[in-house]
């Protein structure tokens, strides 16, 4: 594998998860749904203050403290990937590392400048770029942009189940994006090919080498 490989994915997940945000952006209003693939997948515009898949974190305060946690996570995460590069190890945890870095790049981008560049998205205003600092947030308090929405079922709790009778339920209820995806596959394909991706040495787990294959 050549060793540039981790970083040619991390580019093409960020831009093709911002180019999609910033099309979503400035051509759905906030709110607006359409159908991908009749009601199983469909496009659903939302911005969110926090976390992935729609979650939120303690207000203004959690929101700045979740930006600068993920520059943080970033910065240790290109040393741990540039670390294990030259270590030689598994490809494919590589690879994984690279996803998971690549979406947490993609969600600081919109919590960085998103609200220093765009109007603010409405029910009756589709957003348009503005110039620098004119936006609809300081730095850092910019919204996350999610549109992928699968509501696989969409149907409603019998009235003799407890607790739960005549409620609606939804799966999958969250609104997600590319960036949340990549962090999300990423992290499961670790876990799914550990045996993979780790030896145990010493009495603990270290990184395979690179010569290891799936």
């Amino acid at each position: 594998m050549h060793k540039n490989l981790p970083y040619w994915i991390i580019i093409l997940i960020v831009v093709i998860d911002q180019a999609f945000k910033i099309w979503i952006k400035t051509n759905f209003y906030l709110g607006e749904e359409i159908n991908v693939l009749g009601d199983w997948f469909k496009l659903a515009f939302i911005e969110n203050y926090g976390m992935a898949f729609g979650w939120e974190f303690g207000g203004e305060w959690g929101k700045l403290v979740l930006s600068l946690f993920r520059m943080i996570a970033v910065g240790f995460g290109f040393y741990y990937l540039n670390q294990k590069i030259r270590e030689g190890v598994h490809q494919g945890l590589l690879i994984c590392i690279g996803m998971v870095i690549a979406g947490a790049i993609g969600n600081i981008v919109d919590s960085t400048i998103y609200g220093m560049i765009f109007s603010e998205s409405t029910r009756f205003h589709v957003s348009n770029t503005v110039d620098w600092g004119t936006g609809y947030a300081p730095m850092f308090y910019g919204y996350v942009v999610d549109m992928l929405y699968f509501p696989m079922v969409d149907t409603t709790f019998p009235d003799w189940v407890p607790l739960y009778g005549g409620q609606d339920f939804v799966f999958f209820r969250p609104v997600f994006n590319i960036a949340d995806a990549a962090i999300t596959v990423g992290v499961a394909l670790i876990f799914v090919f550990q045996k993979k991706f780790f030896v145990e040495k010493d009495g603990s787990l270290q990184p395979a080498s690179s010569e290891a294959s799936l």
